[in-house]
């Protein structure tokens, strides 16, 4: 059995999985991805993190030591995937831990809906990015749960007027803003529910916090 490094290397280790553990840890360094996969694997990993409500987790990239110049690629391309994420409302901070290593905040679900229209606030309608039809194959309680959600959105947005082609685009967007968090696979859309649900708190906290 392999022991546990001990002193000054394996004492910052056990205090990082004392605060993180292996639910909020993404360790990119052990499987030595491309940058390709490296990338996308964070991506739905954080996603996937911010729809469990996991708060802070950690990253690590490894810093490049066997690299060609002693540069971690797979460490600047997450970087980058970083700035991406902050904008589109997945993650609200994102510092260096260790020199191969990231501590990420990741932002409210709710921030998910908030992010583009920020960005299009003053540039017309914001686009919507799944097909009109995405929503005919969806269960009545995500339908319902979806409708919750819009209407919500549009309270938060002061708007009183609703005609039902309003209501079908703004959740259209919400299907398409948690849709991301929500890989494929079995149980998909009981998970998106869940998603929903978690998104539904957050708006009822905000608003019960004013």
């Amino acid at each position: 059995m392999a022991r546990r490094p001990s002193g000054p290397i394996g004492l910052p280790q056990a205090f990082d999985e004392a605060r993180f553990g292996a639910e909020r840890t993404l360790n990119l360094r052990v499987t030595r991805p491309t940058v390709a996969e490296a990338t996308r694997r964070a991506e739905l990993w954080l996603r996937e993190r911010q729809m469990a409500k996991a708060g802070e987790v950690l990253v690590i990239t490894g810093r490049g030591a066997g690299s060609e110049g002693g540069v971690s690629v797979v460490r600047e391309a997450v970087q980058r995937l970083f700035t991406q994420l902050r904008k589109t409302g997945v993650i609200r901070d994102a510092h260096e831990h260790t020199a191969g290593s990231f501590v990420v905040t990741l932002a409210p679900v709710t921030a998910l809906f908030e992010a583009p229209r920020r960005t299009r606030r003053e540039s017309g309608p914001i686009p919507v990015v799944v097909e009109p039809g995405a929503l005919r194959g969806l269960e009545t309680e995500t339908l319902v749960l979806l409708r919750r959600l819009a209407d919500r959105a549009l309270d938060g947005l002061g708007v009183q007027v609703r005609p039902a082609a309003m209501i079908e685009d703004e959740m259209l967007r919400q299907f398409a803003a948690l849709g991301g968090g929500v890989p494929e696979g079995p149980g998909r859309e009981a998970r998106l529910r869940a998603a929903m649900r978690v998104a539904l708190d957050e708006f009822d906290d905000r608003k019960f916090g004013d």
